[in-house]
């Protein structure tokens, strides 16, 4: 299995990349697998039944709402966050939409009666299962689709999760690992850091270094403007509890401003070596406010997840010299390089492995990132006989 390190950072939307994103994503691949069949032409009426986790916790994070923006052909990279309550709202009042955009056929869909909340049943292979029906005139079935999301945004059909939860990608790798023990050694064996041998890697997919660059230098603009867009949005969170927002507060209370970069800053060096760690605090609140109002986010490696990264990388920049771009291009493909671990060998979804998996995931990735861009290595020490306990950071 090959993963890339643009499957693990995505931009997207809130509150959650198994819960929002993947069924957004699940229903939009309904559409064009309809549209690939010729099938769309026959389709009068479409249904989506929701399971499990799904089901369970899916009005909280908007999986009724990733549903229709899915079915009307919306991406979760692409969707306008300010237009989502006039679009949904719009098929809520018609019980129509048209089916993968514009251009599509306008069918009956009613989301208070065809997203189907089956809270006391569960499919077999994941706690995120999700059954789409398309229906002809006479009511028969025309195509029936069953897709689970497990998690960082990741979808897979019946088939794939049976076999596996990760969707196969048969790309060749020049320097492939499946454990930390492998990685360390392919380093060791080639010279290489981690960040140039995901950069290697990388390159299979199909995509030069130049573009490399340029994408993660995109997915961390969006980083900053989600943190921007949190601390500059006051009043409450969405939802009855009216969660009141913290992070414009904060920001105040710390007095921050922009600097060259256009990110937010400390306006003067503060003696207080802590100071730092408001200010993480600080960027982290920012992205899970965003988030938990449906803003534009970026998994990383989920939605749940999604301050960590982001909070490090902008500590990078403010509190490390000579910290800049070349630096957050090696953080991020460092993180993901962990990113794949966790992926590969246990779960990012909080589903299977609650939002502590998640944190812990985004902890470890922010951690190999900054370790790598402050100087670390991922070489060996020999002072005794190598074992499973003998590597280390050097």
């Amino acid at each position: 299995m090959a993963i890339s390190v643009f499957d693990l950072f995505k931009i997207g939307i809130g509150p959650s990349s198994s819960h929002t994103v993947g069924p957004m994503k699940a229903a939009r691949t309904f559409v064009s697998g309809l549209r690939s069949e010729d099938l769309l032409s026959r389709v009068t009426h479409v249904r989506a039944e929701l399971y499990g986790s799904l089901a369970l916790t899916g009005k909280g994070h908007g999986s009724d709402t990733a549903v229709i923006l899915g079915l009307m052909g919306h991406t979760p990279e692409g969707v306008d966050v300010d237009a989502v309550p006039r679009l949904v709202e719009g098929v809520r009042s018609d019980r129509r939409l048209f089916l993968g955009g514009p251009e599509g056929p306008a069918v009956d869909f009613d989301p208070a009666v065809d997203v189907d909340f089956r809270r006391r049943e569960s499919l077999p292979d994941h706690p995120n299962g999700m059954r789409f029906l398309a229906l002809d005139a006479s009511g028969a079935e025309v195509a029936a689709k069953v897709y689970y999301s497990v998690g960082g945004g990741f979808v897979v059909d019946e088939r794939a999760a049976g076999a596996d939860r990760i969707k196969a990608d048969d790309t060749v790798l020049p320097h492939p690992f499946s454990s930390a023990e492998e990685l360390l050694e392919l380093c060791e064996q080639t010279g290489m850091s981690i960040s140039a041998l995901m950069l290697a890697n990388e390159q299979a997919f199909g995509r030069t270094p130049d573009q490399i660059r340029e994408e993660l230098l995109e997915i961390w603009t969006a980083m900053r403007q989600c943190v921007r867009r949190g601390v500059s949005t006051e009043g409450s969170l969405p939802g009855g509890l009216k969660v009141p927002r913290r992070a414009h507060r904060l920001y105040r209370q710390l007095g921050g401003n922009c600097d060259e970069h256009g990110l937010l800053a400390p306006t003067h060096v503060d003696p207080d070596p802590m100071r730092g760690s408001d200010w993480i605090t600080l960027y982290a609140l920012a992205v899970n406010e965003e988030n938990a109002a449906g803003g534009r986010v970026v998994t990383a490696p989920t939605n749940g997840a999604a301050g960590i990264v982001p909070a490090v990388l902008h500590y990078y920049l403010h509190f490390s010299p000579g910290a800049g771009d070349e630096g957050v291009v090696r953080f991020m493909l460092t993180a993901a390089a962990i990113g794949i671990l966790f992926k590969q060998n246990a779960s990012i979804s909080g589903a299977e492995v609650g939002c502590q998996g998640e944190v812990g995931s985004a902890s470890s990735m922010a951690a190999a990132g900054l370790a790598e861009v402050l100087g670390g290595s991922p070489r060996r020490w020999r002072t005794r006989p190598r074992s499973r306990w003998s590597t280390t950071w050097g």
